[in-house]
C-alpha cells in the first residue's frame, strides 16, 4: 500500500473500502481530525444560533403589555395579542423560504447572516420604540415584532444543517442539545428580564436613546445577535456535511446526489411526523395559555398568588425538561426511537391530560362580581384580592357551577408528566424526522416542519383560551387528551415505518478480504449496498494494519 493511500486510524477518522480488484483498492476518507473539529465548531454555534432564538422571543415577553400600555394606554389586550401572534407568524411565513434558499446554497453561511442581520434590525427597532408617535407606536412594535420572527425562520435552516453535519449515531444526541439550547432560551429569557427590571421604566438617556427596563432587554438582543451574526463569518464557521458521504460511503455510490436520489421519502411517515409535531405543541402551550386563569379558577388564587406560584412551577418544570433532554441519549441506546417516542413522549402527554379532566371532589369556589350596588344604590367595587371575588366567575362562565374542581395533586401531577413527555417527544419526533427524509437536502421539509409548530403557536393560545372560557375544564383536556391519543395510536401503527436502522460506519465489523468482499446483507430500508467493506475503528491499529495487507 502507497505511503499516500495510507489513511490516519484514530477515534475521528472512518475509513472504507470499495471491493474491486484488490489490487485497486480505493479507500474513502468520512473526514480528518481537522474537518471533525470545524464540524463539532459548526454544531456549537447553530446551538447558539437556537438558543438566542428562543431568548429573544421569550425576554422581552413578560414586558409586551406593560410597555405597549405605556407608549399607547388605547392600544388594548387584543392588539397586544397581535403583537405576541407576530412572531410565531413571520417564522411561519418565512420558515419554507428559508429552508428553499439553504438548500441552493453550498453553505448556510449566507441565509443565516442575513437573519441574523434581519434579527439585529428589528430588535433595534423594538429598543427605540420611545422615538415613535403614540398614534403609530403600536404599529411598530407589531412589525419589529414580526421581523424577529422572519429572522427566527432561521431555525429551518439550522434544523437542516444539522441533519446534514451529524452522522446517523451523532443525531439523536445533536437533536437533544439543540432542544435543549431552546429551552435554556425560553427558561433564561424571562430572567434576563428580570435582572433589568432594576432600571425601572424611566430608566437613564444613553447617547440620546432611553434604556429602561423594557428597552434593555431589546438591546440585549441587538448584542447578542451581533455577536451570532460574527460567529458566521468564514473564520468562525466552516459548513461541513457528513451524512450524504456517510451513505454514499456504505451504499457504494459515486456521488452524494445519486446516494440520496436512490432512497425515496416515505411521504406517508413524514406527514404524520409533521402532524405529530403540530398536536405536541399545541398541547404543550395549553399550560402557557391557561395555566394562570386555571389556578385562579380552580384554586382561588389571587393574581399575585397565580403568577408567583405560576411562575415557580413553570421554573421547576424547565429544570425537569432539562433532566429529561439529558436522559434521551442513554434510553434510545436502551429502547428503539420509535417506542420511546410513543410511550415515553405522546402516552406521557396523553397522562398528563387525562388527569387533568376532572372526577372527584365538589365544583370549586364560585366567584361573584367586583362590581356591586350598595345600599344606597351606589355602584361600588370589591378589592381584586378580596376573597369574596377569588374563585372560579360563574357569572361569565356559567360551567363553573356544574363542573367539578381539578383537584391540586392531579394538577400536580399532570403538569410534571407533561414536562417530562414533551422534551422527549418533540426531540425524537425531529431526530427520527430528519432520518426518514434521508441524506438528502432538508431545507424545505424543515421549513414546513418548523412552520408547523409556528401554527400550534398561532392558533394553540386562541383555540384553548376559547375552549377554556366557554366550556370549562372537562371539555378542554378531553378534547386536547384525544388529541394526543389519536396520533399516537397512528404513530403505533406506523412504528415499524419509524423504526430506521442506523447502521454506523465506525462499528461494522472487519472480515476477510480474501477472494469475493464481505457482502453486507441490506438493511430493512435498503441504505447498505453489498460488497462493501469498512474498517472498524475499535480494532487496534496493528489490526487494522494486517486487515489492509492481507487484501493486497
Amino acid at each position: 500500500m502507497s505511503q499516500e493511500q495510507q489513511p490516519v486510524y484514530n477515534n475521528t477518522t472512518t475509513t472504507a473500502i470499495e471491493n474491486g480488484d484488490k489490487k485497486d483498492n480505493k479507500l474513502i476518507i468520512l473526514e480528518t481530525q481537522e474537518e471533525r473539529r470545524d464540524r463539532m465548531w459548526s454544531l456549537r454555534i447553530v446551538y447558539f444560533t437556537m438558543f438566542l432564538v428562543s431568548l429573544a422571543f421569550s425576554v422581552v415577553l413578560t414586558g409586551v403589555w406593560p410597555l405597549l400600555d405605556r407608549l399607547d394606554p388605547h392600544a388594548g389586550k387584543e392588539f397586544m395579542g397581535l403583537i405576541v401572534a407576530a412572531n410565531p407568524l413571520g417564522q411561519m411565513l418565512f420558515s419554507p423560504i428559508f429552508g428553499y434558499w439553504s438548500n441552493k446554497m453550498k453553505s448556510i453561511r449566507l441565509p443565516l447572516i442575513a437573519s441574523m442581520a434581519i434579527f439585529c434590525i428589528a430588535s433595534g427597532v423594538y429598543s427605540v420604540l420611545d422615538i415613535f408617535p403614540t398614534s403609530t407606536v403600536k404599529w411598530w412594535m407589531f412589525f419589529a415584532r414580526f421581523f424577529v420572527g422572519v429572522s427566527s425562520a432561521n431555525i429551518a435552516v439550522c434544523r437542516s444543517y444539522l441533519s446534514a453535519a451529524t452522522t446517523l449515531k451523532e443525531r439523536t444526541d445533536s437533536v437533544s442539545m439543540m432542544s435543549l439550547a431552546q429551552v435554556l432560551g425560553f427558561v433564561f429569557g424571562p430572567a434576563l428580564q428580570a435582572a433589568v427590571t432594576p432600571l425601572g421604566s424611566d430608566g437613564f438617556i444613553f447617547q440620546g436613546l432611553v434604556i429602561n427596563m423594557y428597552t434593555a432587554a431589546g438591546w440585549i438582543n441587538v448584542l447578542l445577535g451581533a455577536i451570532n451574526l460574527v460567529l458566521f463569518f468564514p473564520y468562525f464557521f466552516k459548513d461541513r456535511r457528513v451524512a450524504a458521504k456517510e451513505q454514499m460511503i456504505i451504499q457504494g455510490k459515486q456521488t452524494e446526489k445519486e446516494t440520496y436520489k436512490s432512497v425515496k421519502i416515505d411521504y406517508t411517515t413524514a406527514w404524520t411526523l409533521i402532524l405529530s409535531f403540530f398536536v405536541i405543541v399545541f398541547n404543550f402551550v395549553l399550560l402557557e395559555t391557561i395555566g394562570s386563569s386555571l389556578t385562579m379558577d380552580q384554586f382561588a388564587w389571587s393574581k399575585g398568588e397565580a403568577l408567583y406560584y405560576v411562575g415557580i412551577l413553570m421554573s421547576v418544570g424547565a429544570f425537569i425538561a432539562c433532566l429529561a433532554f439529558c436522559l434521551i441519549s442513554p434510553l434510545t441506546k436502551r429502547f428503539k426511537e420509535a417506542d420511546l417516542l410513543i410511550w415515553g413522549g405522546f402516552f406521557f402527554m396523553v397522562i398528563g391530560r387525562l388527569v387533568f379532566i376532572p372526577y372527584r371532589g365538589d365544583i370549586p369556589k364560585l366567584a361573584v362580581d367586583r362590581e356591586y350596588k350598595m345600599e344606597n344604590g351606589t355602584i361600588a367595587f370589591y378589592d381584586e384580592d378580596d376573597p369574596i371575588v377569588l374563585g372560579c366567575p360563574v357569572n361569565s362562565q356559567p360551567w363553573c357551577a356544574t363542573t367539578l374542581q381539578l383537584q391540586f395533586p392531579e394538577f400536580l401531577f399532570g403538569f410534571v408528566i407533561s414536562t417530562i413527555g414533551y422534551p422527549i417527544g418533540v426531540t425524537l419526533i425531529q431526530t427520527i424526522f430528519s432520518k426518514v427524509l434521508g441524506s438528502r437536502p432538508q431545507g424545505t421539509w424543515m421549513g414546513l416542519f418548523t412552520g408547523a409548530g409556528c401554527v400550534s403557536r398561532i392558533f394553540g393560545p386562541l383555540a384553548v383560551g376559547s375552549l377554556y372560557t366557554r366550556y370549562g375544564t372537562t371539555w378542554t383536556f378531553t378534547i386536547t387528551c384525544l388529541m394526543m391519543f389519536l396520533p399516537m395510536i397512528w404513530l403505533y401503527l406506523l412504528r415499524d415505518r419509524l423504526a430506521i436502522e442506523e447502521v454506523d460506519i465506525k462499528t461494522i465489523e472487519m472480515r476477510n478480504l480474501n477472494g469475493n468482499s464481505t457482502k453486507i446483507q441490506n438493511g430493512t430500508n435498503g441504505l447498505i449496498k453489498d460488497k462493501t467493506v469498512i474498517i472498524n475503528e475499535n480494532e487496534t491499529n496493528d489490526e487494522q494494519e494486517k486487515f489492509i495487507s492481507n487484501g493486497r
